[in-house]
């Protein structure tokens, strides 16, 4: 089952071949988490919502307030039985019609969902090797930081870190920068200070890249900032960790022949967790 335009439905009647997202990429989405019947970081997500579909011209629906997104959302998990924690995805596409030059620039929508096994953040401290990946590069432009349906360079990133028995892999834009892992936004600790790629340098802008930084930096021991990294200063961090919204925190134990530690990364996580179970997100 799945929402469509706000109906719970069983299919759909999007036709395939004339759907915009499918033809040409044309969509904007959000990976949500729910957890205990509540939608974790919903206004942080329908702001980036409103902002992406504003930069690619979609017209929003009048109807589509934070509240009707949030009602939605739950309503599917609700009937999928998902409620306790779920992954739901929203994604927003223009109507059919046109080339690369649409004919419609009004919207559908469809709300998909998935049971997750852990409720709550967890900290893995197993294994997770990264490399870069340096077949195709992220540029430096607005585009980039949406979260657009066009995720050519995440997927054949993806396959290359499976093929090379990596866990995941570290992206770099057209300054040859380190700008994010494939499905997430990267912070790196060194001795005080933690960094994370600006922005501007073409990284998603994440709803966890936002919690994490807003926790961090009331932490009075450490100096955070948002700057550009080189792949020279992996080698040189005591700890680098990847974020996004269905895994919260996760520590890389290795980059090349360079393992790290955990330390900062386990503690930002009970504060997130922490967070949560007050209901301050």
């Amino acid at each position: 089952m799945i929402s469509y335009n706000g109906n719970l439905v069983v299919e759909s009647d999007i036709i395939i071949h004339k759907n915009r997202a499918f033809l040409y990429g044309d969509a904007i989405f959000e990976t949500l988490k729910i957890l205990d019947g509540k939608v974790l970081f919903i206004e942080d997500h329908y702001f980036r919502l409103m902002a992406s579909m504003r930069i690619v011209r979609m017209e929003i629906p009048m109807y589509f307030t934070m509240e009707y997104m949030e009602e939605k959302v739950l309503e599917l998990v609700q009937k999928l039985n998902y409620s306790n924690s779920a992954r739901a995805r929203l994604t927003f596409f223009r109507k059919s019609g046109g080339y690369y030059l649409p004919t419609d620039n009004n919207t559908e929508f469809i709300i998909t969902a998935d049971v997750l096994d852990k409720p709550v953040y967890q900290f893995l401290e197993g294994k997770y090797e990264v490399d870069l990946f340096k077949d195709f590069y992220i540029t430096k432009q607005l585009l980039s930081t949406l979260k657009s349906t066009n995720k050519m360079v995440q997927i054949t990133g993806s396959v290359f870190a499976s093929e090379n028995g990596l866990e995941n892999c570290l992206v770099l834009n057209n300054d040859k920068n380190v700008v994010e892992a494939l499905q997430s936004n990267l912070f790196m600790l060194k001795g005080n200070k933690l960094t994370t790629p600006p922005i501007a340098d073409g990284c998603l802008n994440g709803v966890m890249r936002k919690q994490v930084l807003a926790i961090a930096k009331k932490k009075e021991e450490l100096e955070v900032i948002e700057a550009s990294i080189s792949p020279f200063d992996l080698q040189k961090a005591d700890e680098l960790f990847i974020t996004n919204v269905i895994t919260g925190i996760q520590p890389i134990t290795k980059y090349r022949k360079k393992e790290y530690g955990n330390d900062l990364a386990a503690d930002l996580l009970k504060k997130l967790n922490a967070q949560i179970r007050l209901g301050l997100v």
